[in-house]
């Protein structure tokens, strides 16, 4: 027999399958040696009061065993004699393209400007330890995309576009923790997703498939108003439509529509910082508790959002146990974004702080058009590079000092790997953003007594949040609006937030992309 109960229960009782059948047991009234299984279906933590509860909805197995599987898998056949689909980038929203391409019978082929996933690793190991910057491989460009090494974080608010349901199981076929599937906030972890990742394109190649690393696509084929193909920085040639998924820090591809007239339109974005906690002390804010999280809970995680003079101020990508690292793609800039290991055992939490910027807002920059707030980012990345002593040293101030406008010369001690240097953020960022900064810690630190402190420190500057441009698709077809054979996919394209939101378009590119094809 298979019970399903749905319980509020103390973190010790959930810290295990035995401590749950005790439970199961306790609940259904059957005898526990009669308890055979228990499998998780949802899980989350309640700490809004002083006593934390999990909320879990459990299926228990009474005198029989688990014969389904805990996730779906798909069967991918061979498609190397099949019609081609170039697929830019390998980004989650290119992963999930070439799969599906698979499942409906098209072969992909994965054009990626960055290394494997394990080769990218060795280069951003040289971002800390040697301030060195490749510019084709780094946090943000290689196999995985922006998200394989910071952090796997798989929630998403975007529930309209597609089946959430069935990424998650993927990436579980792929390797990834059944967890995920159960898990309020599912999380993966920098130390597990490039292993999934290689599942992936080992997949994408035992089906027929092609994957070309450190091939740059140098330029879009176009005749007659159709995407027939592309060239790459090796003067190679492929043909077939285009899936373009080439992520938000590709500034090259913008500028090369932009200068095709290949139609754009500015995006807004968020900008702000990193802001750094020691993890102890956000667990005993959330856990309301001096002893913190205790045995049996994860470190704390949070989440902040108000509205400072019309434009959101909010918490962004949420790290808990996690450590800050250098995101810049390119020379002359420093970036910051947080990770994660699987556990989440490091002794900091951080989180991008940020505050919402539109259009409008940069009167200053109109006259780069439909690039106005790229190069908004990139300036705001210069100056960071520059008070960082031309290094990928980032500028850092205590939390409450800022709020202060108040320069302290000493600085905690940090996850962040090639070094603080102390500086005066509130100074020298511009006043739209720090003002509005400033009032939405005073704010933070009212709702949760002991966040707006000076045990936490802000580095600069966060500013990939999201893509600076949308490229303008037809909403039914996916295709650009103006030229056919080209599908903008992803976050890259204006079209995702997240490697959820931009797996699921992945596939609805990919779906879009089958019919045209098998239209020709």
């Amino acid at each position: 027999m298979i019970q399903e109960l749905q319980l509020r229960i103390l973190p010790r009782e959930g810290a295990n399958e035995q401590n749950l059948k005790q439970v199961a047991a306790r609940e259904t009234g059957a005898h526990p040696d009669s308890i055979l299984a228990v499998r998780v279906l949802k899980r989350s933590i309640d700490a809004r009061q002083r006593t934390i509860y999990l909320n879990v909805k459990l299926q228990v197995f009474i005198n029989e065993y688990p014969t389904a599987p805990e996730y779906s898998s798909i069967h991918y056949g061979d498609v190397s004699g099949s019609k081609s689909v170039i697929v830019i980038g390998a980004g989650p929203g290119g992963l999930f393209a070439a799969l599906k391409l698979i499942e409906l019978g098209i072969r992909p082929i994965v054009i990626e400007r960055g290394k494997n996933v394990r080769e990218r690793k060795k280069d951003i190991a040289l971002i800390s330890r040697e301030h060195a910057v490749n510019p084709e491989s780094n946090y943000s460009f290689g196999e995985g995309g922006a998200g394989a090494y910071s952090d796997g974080k798989l929630y998403t608010r975007s529930k309209k576009r597609g089946n959430i349901e069935k990424i998650l199981h993927l990436f579980c076929q792929h390797g990834a923790s059944a967890s995920i599937l159960t898990d309020a906030h599912p999380h993966i972890g920098t130390d597990k997703l490039p292993r999934v990742i290689e599942n992936m394109r080992n997949q994408i190649l035992k089906s027929g498939g092609e994957v070309h690393f450190e091939t740059r696509m140098e330029g879009l084929i176009l005749r007659n108003g159709v995407v027939t193909g592309i060239e790459t920085q090796q003067g190679k040639i492929f043909e077939g439509p285009v899936i373009l998924a080439t992520g938000h820090s590709a500034r090259d591809v913008y500028r090369w529509l932009d200068a095709h007239n290949i139609r754009l339109e500015a995006k807004g974005i968020a900008v702000g910082v990193r802001l750094e906690h020691p993890s102890g002390l956000i667990d005993q804010i959330q856990y309301h508790n001096r002893e913190g999280r205790g045995k049996y809970l994860p470190a704390a995680e949070y989440s902040f959002v108000t509205q400072i003079d019309g434009r959101g101020v909010y918490s962004f990508c949420m790290c808990p146990g996690g450590f800050v690292v250098p995101a810049a793609s390119g020379p002359e800039q420093v970036v910051v974004n947080g990770m994660s290991p699987s556990n989440r055992g490091s002794q900091w939490s951080n989180s991008g702080m940020v505050v919402e910027i539109r259009p409008e807002d940069l009167r200053d920059y109109q006259q780069y058009g439909d690039l106005a707030l790229l190069r908004f980012q990139e300036e705001l990345e210069k100056q960071c590079w520059l008070q960082g002593s031309m290094k990928q040293t980032a500028p850092a101030q205590r939390m409450e000092d800022f709020t202060r406008k108040k320069l302290g010369n000493s600085l905690p001690v940090s996850s962040y790997q090639p070094g603080l240097i102390a500086s005066p953020l509130h100074f020298w960022m511009p006043d739209f953003i720090t003002g509005r900064l400033s009032e939405g810690f005073r704010k933070f630190g009212k709702m949760s007594r002991g966040f707006l402190t000076n045990e936490a420190v802000m580095i600069g500057v966060e500013t990939r949040t999201s893509a600076p441009v949308r490229i303008v698709r037809d909403p039914e077809t996916l295709q650009h609006s103006e030229i056919k054979g080209l599908f903008p996919c992803g976050e890259g394209a204006g079209y995702a937030g997240g490697i959820v939101s931009a797996a699921v378009d992945g596939e609805r590119c990919a779906e879009k992309a089958v019919h045209y094809i098998n239209s020709l």
